[in-house]
């Protein structure tokens, strides 16, 4: 039997919405959907569904439970139901996003593919052994979940269209967290909070002249008549891009990092631009095409790679700089704010952000495992010595790590976790407008629905068609 319980709809959206685990397919699968999440033996797999003009398949429903029993230990013969609908309501607003123009940039994707990959290398360790892992380049895997993640996108924009602006009060929180039944509480595990200084190495001279007149004598060749993407695919250290000729995709104007984005814009034809320098390295760029405010490049990186003697300067650095932390001649903030080169955390007391959630703490699952083994050792309010890191592709930087916060495991209650219950009532605020639109227009909706369902209680009466 399929008989989805109103209890059981709340549990699970007591796990998405307060505990903010990624509810994401495209990415948390993509070693198990294709394997795991198979149909199961003595049954092709098929199309389970159709809304509109888009399938759904048994696997596509089989990987997000295997995603959720996974996660949180949800095991429910009413989990199907669930989730079958949850993906019927995906589709139609993907649906209606497409009807009304609703348009994703390039540059969104990739930045939502990059924000995602990261936070797979910092769990598996580096980028290497994910793509050992998936037996994939990251340019594969981001061209074969591209697509999956401009869905997403969409749907976002599209329920925020539908929702408008969400705000709750106070008293709207509490109404909302005295609804979820008590059992169905979730255990929310112990979190982090950490901050860091993070010291890259002064570049040796030597090393940037070396660079530079190597990526010259790249744009030489390709004015002479080489190929900018064979050398691209050839030279470049942007793995990323390289793959592609050095494609970087359509881009408006804030994409990209200030001096190559002068440089990128001011290109006409297939015009290519000088040396340019940037935080990454140096530069050569070549003009694809200009739509508007935005325009698709190739480039060519190459970066000046530090010394172990350059290397060791960061560490003695910071050693000093914790000296005088430990003796309060400086704060950590104001020592991350003057001195660490992490452009993302240095003016916020060296606090990072866990890009898996987008707050700045970690469950232990979402932290990178270097970064685990250091902070574990560590008090509140204590300062790790310098570390070694990577910073970005292959580059090696030093840091020292503070640990502010440690939770202890707890269920979830107003008093400790008055943020995640605010963004669930706001969550629960923004479905019920997307309910409301979806209960006005139910009747110009087309889906269909494998007969093996029939007994589910959707809360849609999806099944008059």
């Amino acid at each position: 039997m399929f008989t989805t319980t109103h209890s059981m709809k709340k549990t699970l959206k007591s796990y998405r919405t307060l505990v903010n685990l990624p509810f994401l397919v495209a990415l948390l699968s993509l070693a198990t959907s294709f394997v795991e999440a198979q149909a199961p033996k003595g049954m092709i797999d098929k199309i389970i569904a159709v809304v509109g003009e888009k399938p759904i398949l048994y696997s596509e429903l089989q990987a997000q439970i295997q995603q959720i029993q996974n996660q949180n230990g949800i095991v429910d013969t009413t989990l199907k139901c669930v989730i079958l609908e949850d993906i019927i309501l995906q589709k139609l607003l993907l649906n209606q996003a497409e009807k009304d123009s609703i348009e994703v940039t390039d540059a969104q994707v990739d930045q939502e593919l990059d924000k995602k990959i990261r936070f797979f290398v910092n769990q598996i360790g580096s980028v290497e052994e994910l793509e050992k892992y998936l037996g994939k380049s990251i340019t594969q895997i981001k061209d074969d979940f591209k697509d999956r993640i401009r869905e997403q996108l969409l749907v976002q924009q599209m329920q925020s269209k539908l929702a408008g602006e969400i705000k709750v009060s106070p008293a709207e929180v509490k109404e909302f967290y005295n609804k979820i039944p008590k059992d169905s509480l979730p255990f929310i595990e112990s979190e982090i909070q950490v901050a860091q200084i993070l010291k890259k190495p002064p570049m040796n001279l030597l090393e940037k002249e070396r660079v530079k007149k190597q990526i010259e004598e790249i744009r030489q060749k390709i004015l002479d008549g080489k190929s900018f993407a064979s050398m691209a695919a050839f030279y470049s250290e942007d793995v990323g891009s390289a793959a592609k000729g050095g494609e970087l995709g359509f881009v408006g104007r804030g994409d990209l990092v200030p001096e190559f984005e002068a440089a990128a814009f001011e290109l006409k034809g297939k015009e290519i631009s000088p040396v340019i320098e940037s935080m990454y390295g140096f530069h050569i760029i070549q003009l694809i095409e200009r739509r508007g405010e935005t325009i698709n490049v190739r480039h060519i990186l190459l970066s000046p790679k530090p010394s172990a003697t350059d290397l060791d300067k960061s560490r003695i650095q910071l050693d000093s700089l914790l000296r005088e932390i430990r003796l309060g001649t400086i704060s950590f903030d104001d020592a991350a704010a003057r001195f660490s080169d992490d452009a993302d955390s240095k003016n916020n007391g060296g606090i990072m952000v866990n890009p898996a959630s987008g707050s700045t703490f970690f469950e232990i699952s979402q932290m990178d495992q270097s970064l685990f083994f250091v902070v574990d050792k560590l008090k509140e309010g204590e300062i790790s010595e310098p570390v070694l890191v990577r910073s970005g592709e292959k580059k090696e930087a030093y840091r020292i790590v503070m640990l502010r916060s440690r939770t202890k495991p707890h269920v979830a209650n107003l008093d400790d976790d008055y943020q995640k219950i605010m963004s669930a009532a706001e969550n629960e605020k923004r479905e019920k407008r997307v309910q409301d639109w979806i209960s006005r227009k139910r009747k110009s909706f087309y889906v269909r629905i494998d007969p093996m369902f029939q007994e589910c209680d959707f809360v849609n009466d999806w099944k008059t068609q």
